[in-house]
């Protein structure tokens, strides 16, 4: 019976490994590595033979680290930069000169633009909102208002809001609100796998199409590469489904790739919106276990405020597809006996990598700078810039009570380990920070002075406020921010604060090994 075991285990694992080296990741990151090889010998042999050419590739390094020094752009993403370009001077400057700065591909750039320009007067602002916002409380105006000229999402009345937390809670929701579709349903995810979660929700698209629904569905590609069959959009389109598959993978050195779809928005006749964490995967609803627990959270909203999300879908979609179609027929949406009371102001936004305006961030920086008594926050990575270091610590040094959660179970062990290197300075300067003991928490919200929140799709890390698209909901007294304090509230109760203390006890290799990964942050 042990020897049957034995090589049973050994024939799984042999099963497993086949498996990983035949899959389309594994291929397409050995192409890729292949050519990054061959570039690299191809400057090492240059220079190794032409010493001209050594003493030009390093002046090329020299005048890109003082380029680098002097131009616009973030602090950190400049230092993870210069540090391996004077490393390695041969290397660093052309390296920086191929892939370094904003090299996405100038067709993926003007494609997209092109859309948000022709988008851009499609919804507008009803200014008496704004005025009402700025006789309660002119900087929270001018939050909503930065929002609206900066992603070209209005902030609206109108709207009903409902946090739901965790997944189970979404995915029950969810399968309510689907069945009710009578028109279209948009779907956008960055991850989607095969199981209870997703075949239940194909289930019943299945069903609305037959009914005459409009039906499309969006993934992104790297999100999904190990979830999905290659191809499985074939499938969908066979169903009756419109599918997009997001900026498809390629194998070749392309920085293009690092431009993910990152959101997760549902849009069902252009009434009904969910949006914030949350894949269309079973761990996201625990009913497959990775790293113990799974908490997440969704935001689910009723009304006009709804238009902005729609708008979200299309304009991605479009930018994929390259078509031209009338939006206002998905725009214009209004049904009578819906009974909708406006509950507070409500605006979703949208962030995209291809322009110079970090929306996301700046979003969670005004609720930092302008809170009076508190905020609350919760994300599974804290990787964060300079900005957001201080806006946090000078928050806590100024008496506001700062609370983050993050996991106790990581999915990642290095960016756990780069998470866990934020911690120190953080609480030296009066921030609290708790990890989620009975797993991995997923959720990204915000709440401050129970009156604004945020729940989105946006982390705390350079990936998400710099090169993925990304979007949230931005609320002011609405009920959703009373219920994301309740919920973070609660979650605490089964949190474990982490004292400076264990910050200070930390073995010298492993806080050598933080320091080392805290400076190449950006470029992970």
């Amino acid at each position: 019976m042990i020897m049957y075991n034995t090589h049973k285990k050994r024939g799984d694992l042999m099963k497993q490994i086949i498996k990983v080296v035949f899959s389309r990741l594994f291929i397409v990151s050995i192409l890729i590595l292949i050519q990054a090889i061959i570039l690299g010998i191809g400057i090492w042999k240059l220079s190794e033979y032409f010493v001209y050419l050594y003493v030009l590739f390093a002046v090329i390094s020299i005048i890109v680290v003082i380029y680098i020094l002097n131009k616009k752009g973030n602090p950190s993403y400049k230092l993870a930069w210069v540090i391996p370009i004077l490393l390695f001077p041969v290397f660093g400057g052309l390296f920086y000169l191929v892939f370094g700065g904003d090299k996405t591909g100038k067709k993926f750039k003007d494609s997209i633009r092109k859309i948000y320009e022709n988008t851009k007067g499609l919804l507008s602002q009803n200014e008496e909102i704004v005025e009402e916002l700025k006789d309660k409380d002119k900087n929270i105006a001018n939050q909503f208002i930065y929002t609206k000229d900066y992603s070209t999402f209005p902030v609206y009345k109108n709207t009903e809001t409902k946090y739901l937390s965790p997944g189970e809670n979404f995915f029950d929701r969810l399968q309510e609100e689907l069945k009710k579709a009578k028109h279209f349903i948009f779907m956008e995810y960055f991850i989607v796998e095969e199981g209870i979660m997703w075949d239940t929700i194909l289930d019943i698209l299945i069903e609305k199409v037959k009914e005459g629904v409009e039906v499309r569905v969006m993934y992104d590609d790297a999100g999904t590469i190990q979830t999905l069959p290659y191809k499985y959009y074939e499938k969908l389109e066979c169903l009756g489904i419109k599918t997009v598959v997001f900026n498809e993978i390629r194998p070749r050195l392309s920085l293009k790739m690092n431009n993910r779809d990152h959101r997760k928005i549902t849009v069902i006749d252009g009434w009904v919106g969910f949006t914030g964490g949350i894949n269309l995967a079973d761990e996201y609803i625990n009913e497959k276990e990775r790293f113990g627990h799974w908490k997440d959270a969704s935001i689910m909203i009723k009304g006009e405020a709804v238009k902005n999300l729609t708008l979200m879908f299309l304009q991605v979609w479009n930018f994929d597809k390259n078509e031209q179609e009338d939006y206002k027929k998905y725009l214009e949406c209004s049904y009578e006996g819906e009974n909708i009371k406006t509950d507070g102001y409500v605006q979703p936004y949208a962030d995209s990598p291809l322009d110079e305006e970090t929306v996301g961030e700046n979003v969670y920086l005004n609720i930092i700078q302008k809170a009076k008594e508190y905020v609350y926050i919760n994300t599974p990575y804290l990787i964060i810039d300079n900005e957001l270091v201080t806006a946090l610590t000078l928050a806590a040094k100024s008496g506001l009570d700062i609370r983050i959660v993050t996991p106790h179970v990581p999915d990642k062990w290095y960016v756990h380990l780069l998470t866990r290197a934020y911690y120190q300075q953080l609480i030296e300067a009066g921030v609290k920070i708790y990890e989620y003991k009975p797993g991995f928490i997923h959720s990204k919200t915000f709440v401050a002075d129970d009156e604004m929140g945020v729940v989105g799709s946006i982390n705390l890390d350079y990936r998400s406020l710099y090169l993925h698209f990304e979007c949230g909901i931005l609320m002011y007294k609405s009920k959703a921010v009373l219920e994301i304090k309740e919920d973070f509230l609660k979650t605490l109760e089964v949190c474990l604060p982490v004292t400076l203390e264990e910050c200070h006890n930390v073995r010298w290799y492993v806080r050598l090994m933080r320091s080392i990964l805290r400076c190449f942050a950006p470029l992970m």
